[in-house]
């Protein structure tokens, strides 16, 4: 069997290694062993359909892991391939583990990822995912997983847990507390990473009980703020499941199959905003699902568990990207469309307290109407939030670092700026393919990839010793690392928004009336 130097022992070409549940075998890619669609769980199917995840059962022999499992059922409302209707297999939760030295005797930090997605969709198969380059140049293992998304994962069904998507990633957490030294990874030295709906995740399981002590770090990537009640959770699982003719609870939901389960919530969402007088903001940006505050899995908001000192024990490296509205204006049609009235409704409806409007009028007194409606929407939903975690984190004394997105991709003319979800291929090192590609180019720029080593050796060195390169943000001089070409070390970009959300509280999101 022919043997590959990785790390700092060689790695067989044919790599194997024995977790709890029994042997694998995985490939070797470019010098890292790769293992592939490896459960952490039973297939949420049967009895065990919405219910919470069931340790996988052990096999016999040789498990060949060199496949990814299928991803969790879901829209494929934007052609990227995962529809439920063409599911085939059951066996979604499963990780992915990439690492540069399988000798358990590495202890080599851990990063694992939690895609993004809007609570919807996702797929830790994805290609910009693949996590090659981060575990072969930053020496780190890295773990992808596959959670429940939609209705099966996060709707409030009467008679099934709550959040079953954070419920999976607790599960997998354990698997890699229980399983990754085999890999050569650190169990002591697990770092989460997520962006977006995956930033939001990361931070749901930092105020969670349950996970607690499973990760010594978190990196949050553009946080939503949105956080539902119970009651809006269950008003909105009622009306994905009146559209079956059935009962929100698990009896009735889980006779169900799961791709009808979507294309109720397909359904739904294509008119939630005509819902926004029951459902408030949420529904305006066409948000259908989100982690529930339901007092037992997830006892409080991040920020209210922050505050309180639940990331006490936590290293916090949080950030956001300038422009992150900038890719919904374009997948609006609303990108140089916004006209002064529908900056003012927008500045209305979303800017904090009773003079949030004029505070933002304010501030930006030279701002066009495009540019005043990207500012309170981007504040709203991904920067004040990613902000004010690092904010209540350092408020009780610990310990977080801050960072800004400013580089503008070149993709499509370069109309997006530092859009949302451009720091994801640039973490990852994936520039050149698929969605990426989109925002980065077909041929990566000298810039785009010095950028994009400068991003990775930042998150590996984070979850190596909880230090990413920059000084800690402190109240005094608020001091962030700003990624761009050249890259420094300034003071927090955004004040003038800063100032502005200082005392809203992002508060769990409530059922109002008609």
């Amino acid at each position: 069997m022919t043997a590959i130097a990785a790390g700092s022992r060689s790695i067989s070409a044919t790599p194997q290694v024995r977790v709890a549940a029994g042997a694998l075998r995985g490939t070797l890619e470019s010098g890292v062993a790769v293992f592939r669609g490896i459960p952490y769980a039973e297939p949420p199917v049967g009895e065990l359909r919405l219910a919470a995840p069931q340790p996988a059962r052990s096999w016999d022999g040789m498990r060949p892991a060199v496949a990814f499992g299928p991803p969790p059922p879901q829209s494929d409302v934007f052609g990227g391939g995962s529809s439920a209707a063409t599911q085939t297999r059951d066996d979604w939760l499963t990780v992915n583990v990439w690492s540069p030295d399988l000798d358990p005797a590495a202890k080599l930090p851990v990063l694992v990822w939690i895609y993004g997605g809007g609570y919807t969709i996702g797929d830790a198969g994805r290609p910009e995912y693949d996590g090659g380059q981060l575990a072969r140049d930053g020496g780190v293992v890295l773990v992808t997983l596959n959670y429940r998304l939609g209705v099966e994962g996060f709707a409030q069904i009467d008679g099934a847990p709550a959040n079953r998507g954070l419920l999976d990633q607790v599960a997998a957490l354990e698997w890699v507390r229980d399983n990754i030294a085999a890999f050569g990874g650190d169990p002591a030295r697990v770092t989460l990473f997520g962006e977006s709906a995956g930033g939001g995740l990361v931070a749901a399981l930092i105020a969670m009980p349950r996970a607690r002590g499973l990760f010594r770090r978190a990196v949050v990537q553009s946080m939503p703020g949105t956080f539902f009640s119970t009651e809006l959770a269950a008003d909105v699982a009622a009306a994905c499941a009146d559209e079956l003719g059935l009962r929100p609870c698990r009896d009735d939901l889980a006779t169900a199959d799961p791709a009808l389960l979507v294309v109720a919530g397909d359904t739904v969402a294509a008119t939630i905003t005509e819902r926004a007088k029951r459902w408030g903001l949420p529904a305006r940006r066409s948000i259908l699902f989100a982690p529930v505050v339901d007092g037992d899995v997830l006892p409080a908001t991040p920020w209210q568990a922050v505050g309180d000192g639940a990331a006490l024990g936590v290293d916090l490296l949080v950030g956001h990207t300038r422009d992150e509205q900038r890719l919904f204006s374009l997948l609006e049609g609303q990108l140089g469309q916004v006209t002064a009235a529908d900056a003012d409704a927008t500045l209305e409806l979303f800017a904090p307290g009773r003079d949030g409007a004029r505070h933002y009028r304010e501030a930006y007194p030279a701002a066009s109407p495009d540019e005043l409606y990207e500012r309170v929407l981007s504040d709203w939903l991904f920067r004040m939030p990613s902000l004010q975690l690092a904010e209540a984190q350092i408020a009780v004394g610990g310990r977080a670092h801050v960072y800004e997105l400013t580089w503008p991709a070149p993709g499509l003319g370069g109309v997006l700026g530092a859009c949302h979800g451009l720091d994801v291929p640039l973490v990852f090192g994936n520039l050149g393919s698929g969605s990426p590609a989109m925002l980065i180019g077909e041929s990566p720029t000298a810039e785009a990839v010095g950028l994009s080593a400068r991003m990775r050796a930042a998150w590996t060195a984070f979850a190596a010793d909880g230090d990413p390169g920059w000084p800690a943000y402190e109240p005094d001089r608020r001091l962030s690392q700003i990624f761009d070409t050249p890259s420094v070390v300034a003071a927090y970009a955004e004040e003038s928004s800063r100032l502005i959300w200082q005392d809203h509280p992002f508060p769990v999101l409530p059922l109002l009336g008609e």
